[in-house]
């Protein structure tokens, strides 16, 4: 088999911004150039043309009404898509969804005999019940995910603290682990940087910055994390807050920082698809604020490591398992008053912070590069096992 091609699915991609769009968008560039020809199907997004140096597929779509910008996929009512990919010669698809992509994927899969696997990436019962509220409707919804991993050939999960979730949604079956990477190289030196972050935010250098960049949406304990910033502010006057991203939260979090009368401290900037302003951003905070609970492996911890700023994140949470307290990052205790503390505190200790900061850029910061090559070879030993 001299030219593997490869079909990656999901029901999220450019312009729509999140960790599994970037993880879909760097698999497909490294194994268009390690493998061979690499297509990304996913729903039609208006007003957008696609400008990658790989083939994107879209299919017929419609707007969620519950999740903008996200878009509910229609691939069986398209006819335009059965020709596309009937004429595609996938020797291996990956499904980085479970809903209308996954599904589509693994109906490829089926008709051409050809291996799929299936990655799990989020919590998808938080998003569900969110979106439906009605229990027994959710719990439907969690089997019918289930019953998809169930349906392919292999699952892969990110770190090993997401197959825990997987498991107490019902999956027993065997799973691997696959690690995501970032598309950022950690710098020798930040200064440059971390100056130009500081000139854009207008924050010199001596006011202490903490971030987060993410999806605005309640799920991700955005709420708490605002709470939580006057304590800081009071123990640190000179303290200033960005939040970088967009989601149906953010005017409602805007209004709770005017009510904390903190508004006048804190940056709500847009989503930032220049990736060298966004590593500027990383690079002038000092700390990375993550209280999710609901994040599995999220890539912005990564990201904000490249660039020596460490992150605080939440005891116990699925995406702390990489984190080793006061030696790669940060962990608190999952109340207000504990996670203001750990702020302050590494705030104040700027020569331990540095020391972890640097242990940080050391341990987190695996180029996708590396992970795709990983990646290529488990497809290869994939396709010799199923031949």
């Amino acid at each position: 088999m001299n030219t593997i091609v490869t079909g990656l699915f999901n029901d999220g991609y450019v312009p729509i911004m999140d960790g599994v769009t970037i993880t879909v968008k760097n698999y497909a560039f490294w194994l268009d150039k390690l493998l061979g020809p690499t297509y990304v199907v996913t729903p039609f997004v208006p007003n957008h043309k696609d400008e990658e140096p790989f083939p994107v597929i879209r299919f017929l779509s419609f707007p969620t009404i519950v999740r903008p910008p996200y878009r509910i996929g229609l691939p069986d009512l398209d006819i335009r898509l059965q020709f596309l990919l009937k004429n595609r010669d996938f020797n291996i698809v990956h499904a980085h969804s479970p809903f209308a992509a996954g599904l589509l994927a693994r109906k490829v899969a089926r008709e051409k005999g050809i291996p799929i696997i299936a990655t799990f990436h989020s919590k998808y019962r938080d998003d569900l019940q969110r979106a439906i509220g009605i229990k027994p409707i959710v719990d439907d919804q969690v089997k019918r995910i289930i019953d998809f991993y169930y349906s392919v050939d292999h699952v892969w999960v990110p770190q090993e603290s997401v197959a825990i979730t997987l498991r107490e949604y019902g999956y027993k079956g065997p799973y691997e682990v696959v690690e995501n990477g970032i598309d950022m190289k950690p710098p020798a030196d930040i200064t440059p940087f971390r100056n130009r972050g500081a000139e854009y935010l207008g924050f010199p250098e001596g006011v202490p910055v903490g971030l987060y960049v993410g999806q605005h949406i309640l799920e991700k304990n955005l709420e708490f994390l605002v709470r939580s910033l006057p304590a800081v502010m009071t123990a640190i006057p000179d303290f200033k807050m960005v939040f970088v991203g967009k989601g149906y939260a953010k005017a409602q979090l805007k209004d709770l920082a005017r009510d904390l009368k903190i508004d006048n401290r804190i940056i709500f900037h847009d989503v930032i698809y220049d990736r060298e302003l966004l590593q500027s951003i990383y690079a002038r905070a000092d700390l990375f604020l993550f209280p999710s609970l609901y994040d599995n492996a999220p890539l912005v911890v990564r990201e904000a490591a490249a660039f020596k700023t460490p992150a605080v994140l939440i005891k116990g949470a699925t995406a702390a398992e990489v984190i080793h307290d006061g030696k790669n990052g940060y962990l608190s205790e999952n109340s207000l008053d504990a996670f203001s503390a750990r702020v302050v505190e590494a705030l104040r200790d700027e020569t331990g912070r540095l020391q972890v900061a640097d242990e940080a850029q050391k341990t987190l910061c695996r180029t996708w590069e590396n992970v795709v090559q990983e990646v290529k070879n488990r497809y290869l030993d994939i396709l010799a096992r199923w031949a």
